[in-house]
């Protein structure tokens, strides 16, 4: 490694910035999540996943990036200067996935370079679920007993 020739923003004369894999995670979920039509996670598996989470509180599918819904659907490797990404997601029925991959994989790498300073190497995408826009009213239902389960919790 040479020394202050990389022109890494993470390596100075004052010290090192080491960005965590978690980070790296959650800010790559928001950006993905950022593209209209994207369902972070796939589509039913993520929704229930999301409401069983509200509901008991906990983080579920084993994450221990502490990222809750963020980082849903996001694998990263993290380098000191670099990051690989993969991401796995649903695409709403009628959208072509080509191009809502492509703007979710641009916006990922602008953000996770922006606000990280990593080099994106890859940003490799999984679509394992088509959501069907008839299942929208469930997700808003589903969102509004999160929401009660927060204003209960609030007063508890």
């Amino acid at each position: 490694m040479s020394e202050g020739s990389s022109g890494s923003p993470l390596k100075s004369d004052l010290g090192t910035t080491t960005i965590s894999n978690a980070v790296v995670s959650q800010i790559a979920g928001i950006a993905a999540q950022e593209v209209e039509k994207v369902q972070m996670g796939g589509g039913a598996a993520a929704a229930v996943g999301g409401f069983l989470q509200s509901v008991t509180g906990g983080v579920t599918g084993g994450s221990t990036s502490g990222g809750g819904n963020y980082s849903r659907g996001v694998s990263v490797e993290v380098g000191e200067e670099e990051a690989a990404i993969d991401l796995t997601m649903a695409i709403e029925y009628g959208q072509s996935i080509p191009q809502i991959t492509e703007a979710a994989r641009r916006n990922v790498i602008n953000r996770v370079e922006s606000l990280a300073g990593l080099r994106v190497t890859e940003v490799n995408i999984t679509v394992n679920d088509v959501q069907v826009p008839e299942e929208r009213p469930m997700l808003g239902e589903q969102e509004e007993t999160e929401e009660m389960a927060r204003r209960q919790e609030q007063r508890a």
